[in-house]
């Protein structure tokens, strides 16, 4: 699955970065839709949720394999991202 491939690649990116301050189950990413992207660490749980996913998908489908911060990159308001994950961590 393609979704496994860019966490495996962003993944190893973080490992090689300064991922110090990302605590065990959690994962850095970086949001925005231009230059100025923010970054967030979320709990692994959040990446299977299918609104989640969707994200991903997007992920994938604007950045490939490439992501130019060394983390995962989402390409979605800051605005949305919090929304999302303020309802996740609902759950």
């Amino acid at each position: 699955m393609a979704i496994k491939q860019i966490l495996r690649r962003s993944f190893s990116s973080e490992r090689r970065s300064n991922s110090v301050d990302v605590p065990k189950g959690h994962c850095a990413v970086y949001v925005g839709e231009n230059e100025n992207k923010q970054r967030f660490v979320i709990p692994l749980s959040y990446l299977n949720d299918p609104l989640f996913q969707d994200l991903l998908k997007q992920a994938e489908e604007e950045f490939g394999f490439y992501h130019p911060m060394g983390g995962l990159t989402i390409p979605c308001s800051k605005d949305l991202f919090t929304d999302l994950t303020s309802r996740l961590s609902r759950i």
